[in-house]
């Protein structure tokens, strides 16, 4: 397998590097504040520490694969960023994160409220410009995405520690906090080329899938991964008692002993040395981390499976080859 095929990310950044330039470039012109400099400081360093820009770049390819040739796109793909940054930068208040992407977080190196008013101000941003294209549905799609997003994130809120957590609200909160920012990101392409609904609806559930399978994947390398290749320290979630997949699917198995594990450690907070070793112990003799990994892959199946309602096009091509890489993370 060649290097090109090994890494699609890098091979679609290359490929839309003129349009993702002018997307980054705007992003730096509108996080600029002449009042408040700690505003663009803030940002600066969560969106300058390297992070894939998926969500844009993907705004930037199914507007590509439509054929699309106005600049609306450009303005959405930054949209899409700022919302993106602006969830970032309130998730690590909420869950006292210390690291993201490989580096203090915003609300380590500055304070709370710092990121949490960036973040606010990222997200009028982000509504600025959005309106900018003119175009209604596209405004209608983004707009809800948000809210949808923010839904997500109390539903998650409210799921964590509760030991009753199914895998049925495990899949809103993901649809809610990750997916919806997916989908919206591809549904504005096709939208603003004017595209038929078959194109629009196809890339919407598009990325709906993939980015199931991205959180599925990165829910899966919490325990199974390496902290270099996820951005955080390995297993944050245990500690920030986060009921996701592999874990609801051992506690629907756990005999009386592993029961009283998880309720301690995820129910009632009490985590000692070694318990989270004991935690991916049990996972794997469970075999909910491989169930999990499968459950990633029929995602990503489902997201290539997506994109046969589309036309013949080098991009469809490199979608396609997208989802594969966002699930090869976990094999």
């Amino acid at each position: 397998m060649t290097a090109t095929v090994a890494n699609p990310l890098e091979r679609l950044t290359e490929v839309l590097g003129d349009d993702m330039g002018r997307v980054n470039a705007l992003i730096r012109e509108r996080m600029a504040s002449e009042n408040a400099p700690r505003i663009p400081e803030v940002t600066a360093h969560l969106i300058d520490a390297g992070g894939k820009r998926i969500r844009p770049l993907l705004t930037l390819a199914a507007a590509r694969v439509c054929g699309y040739q106005g600049d609306a796109h450009v303005k959405l793909a930054a949209t899409v960023e700022f919302i993106h940054t602006a969830t970032l930068l309130h998730d690590d208040v909420v869950d006292e994160s210390g690291q993201r992407r490989g580096r203090p977080t915003a609300n380590l190196l500055w304070d709370n409220q710092s990121s949490v008013l960036v973040g606010d101000y990222l997200f009028a941003r982000a509504f600025q410009l959005m309106v900018e294209p003119g175009n209604l549905r596209a405004l209608s799609i983004l707009s809800n995405a948000a809210a949808v997003i923010a839904e997500g994130e109390v539903l998650q809120l409210s799921a964590a520690q509760d030991l009753s957590t199914d895998e049925a609200t495990y899949m809103k909160v993901v649809r809610g906090k990750t997916a919806a920012l997916f989908s919206a990101a591809t549904q504005v392409g096709p939208v603003i080329a004017g595209a038929d609904e078959t194109v629009v609806q196809a890339l919407f559930d598009y990325g709906d899938a993939l980015g199931i399978c991205f959180q599925i994947v990165d829910d899966f390398l919490d325990y199974g991964g390496a902290g270099a290749e996820i951005g955080k320290n390995l297993g944050d979630d245990f500690r920030e008692r986060k009921l996701t997949l592999p874990v609801i699917r051992a506690i629907a198995m756990a005999d009386a002993e592993e029961r009283a594990f998880w309720e301690r450690t995820l129910g009632k907070g009490v985590q000692n040395d070694g318990d989270l070793e004991r935690a991916m112990a049990i996972l794997t003799a469970r075999g909910t981390l491989e169930s999990t990994r499968q459950t990633a892959l029929d995602w990503a199946n489902k997201a290539q499976a997506a994109l046969n309602a589309l036309p013949a096009h080098p991009m469809r091509a490199m979608l396609i080859e997208l989802a594969q890489f966002v699930v090869r993370r976990a094999s």
